[in-house]
């Protein structure tokens, strides 16, 4: 069922259901209005004829065989009159039919039976006589029913009136959608640009904006997947020619010059598999995947747990400082990605120090948020290339990683609310890399 039709019934039938309440309402008001004008007419009649007995000479004694015309007595047709006496005996009739008297024991209103019909009777008793008028319920049930007929007519035109706008109304209301998906309609499979619709009512203008940043999210995504495939084939490249090249070298030797093509195809296979790694963490960081499995870690533990997967079996070097009473509240957001971030920030350290040299970590906390500072003793970085650090498979003439490390960090940090800040020096690079903190 289409939304037009299925506002137009739900509205359609309230609109009915309350204009049929108010004809009801009115008609049973107007009905009540006309049985009270016709009672009122039964009580003028009675006074007109007291007033015109008045005038007239003695009735006799006992006039059973009396009778007046409706039009001496000035009766309305359709009505009967009777004049009795407070003994019981009719004095003049103002009709033949119905043959059976009028009962005028009962004075004011009063509702009878007559020949087999029902009527509606007044008494009125004036000095030595009363005088009877009535008239038949079926001639006014019938006047009743006319006057209902002529006033429900105007009011069904009206409905079915308001009925045809009411569906015109929803069609104009709903002609922003018939664009809009006019518009989804015209445009091609792969086209990704932001919807253009003008005029938009101010009800429907979250929709165009929620679908033009669902535009926007695919398009990055597909960007997100371009640029991964494009970087895993240039990267991958490289090691792979190396490794077949060395391969091949191996083949056609012997001894120590095969056991050193070997080893250098074994660095390229492990090269490679790093690469690999780096690439599909970044995707993962960047695409909407999920990393929370519920383990939370303090900031101290993410350090110890980054340093055992940096050091490789050289933990030594690493001079890890942290401050006594220091807080152990955990971090809000995953821990693999926080030890993913801290574990690059120490292998890049550790790759531009020469040596033996040591790479310092320590920690500090201010308010909610945790400072992990992670200090090397390379040769540093010029202050023109600091900004190209986090770019991916950037690498300066000294560098003998895949480039992808810091990229992975500044993913992680855009991702969950931390901050990243490098500090070149003559005596080494200075990285400060800030985590929010859950609050106690």
């Amino acid at each position: 069922m289409s939304l037009r039709l299925r506002l137009s019934l739900t509205l359609g039938a309230a609109f009915a259901l309350i204009w049929a309440l108010a004809a009801a309402w009115m008609l049973s008001d107007l009905r009540n209005q006309m049985m009270f004008s016709l009672d009122q007419r039964l009580v003028a009649s009675a006074r007109m004829v007291a007033g015109l007995l008045e005038q007239l000479p003695a009735l006799p004694s006992k006039g059973e065989g009396t009778h007046f015309s409706a039009e001496q007595l000035n009766i309305p047709g359709g009505m009967a009159c009777q004049v009795s006496s407070l003994r019981g005996e009719i004095l003049a009739r103002s009709h033949s039919n119905p043959e059976q008297a009028l009962e005028a024991e009962k004075m004011g209103f009063h509702d009878q039976i007559i020949d087999g019909a029902p009527w509606r009777s007044f008494t009125l008793a004036r000095g030595d006589v009363r005088i009877t008028t009535a008239d038949r319920q079926i001639e006014r049930e019938a006047l009743n029913m006319s006057i209902l007929l002529a006033a429900s007519v105007p009011v069904g035109v009206a409905l079915l009136g308001c009925l045809c706008l009411l569906w015109l109304g929803i069609g104009q209301g709903l002609a922003p959608l018939n664009r809009m998906r006019d518009a989804l309609m015209r445009r091609s499979a792969d086209s990704l640009e932001p919807l253009q619709i003008q005029p938009l009512p101010s009800e429907l203008q979250p929709l165009l904006e929620t679908q033009n940043q669902l535009f926007q999210r695919i398009g990055k995504t597909i960007e997100r997947e371009r640029r991964l495939t494009g970087d895993a084939a240039h990267e991958l490249r490289s090691p792979l020619t190396a490794i077949k090249t060395h391969l091949q070298v191996a083949r056609m030797t012997d001894g120590a010059a095969r056991d050193q093509s070997l080893a250098r195809a074994e660095e390229g296979a492990d090269r490679l598999h790093r690469t690999l790694e780096q690439l599909l963490l970044l995707a993962r960081v960047e695409g909407s995947l999920s990393f929370d499995d519920g383990v939370q870690c303090s900031a101290e533990q993410v350090a110890k747990l980054a340093i055992q997967d940096a050091a490789s079996g050289d933990r030594q070097r690493i001079k890890f400082q942290v401050p006594a009473r220091f807080s152990d509240a955990p971090l809000q957001m995953p821990a693999v990605l926080s030890i993913a971030a801290l574990r690059n920030l120490l292998d890049n350290a550790l790759r531009h120090t020469p040596g033996d040299g040591a790479v310092e970590l320590s920690l500090e906390t201010n308010g909610n948020r945790v400072h992990f500072l992670v200090r090397d003793h390379g040769p540093g970085i010029a202050e023109d290339d600091l900004q190209h650090l986090t770019q991916r498979f950037w690498r300066n003439g000294q560098s003998t990683g895949c480039g992808l490390g810091l990229a992975i960090v500044q993913a992680i940090v855009q991702r969950c609310g931390c901050t990243l800040h490098f500090d070149s020096r003559p005596d080494g690079l200075r990285v400060e890399l800030t985590m929010p903190l859950q609050p106690v």
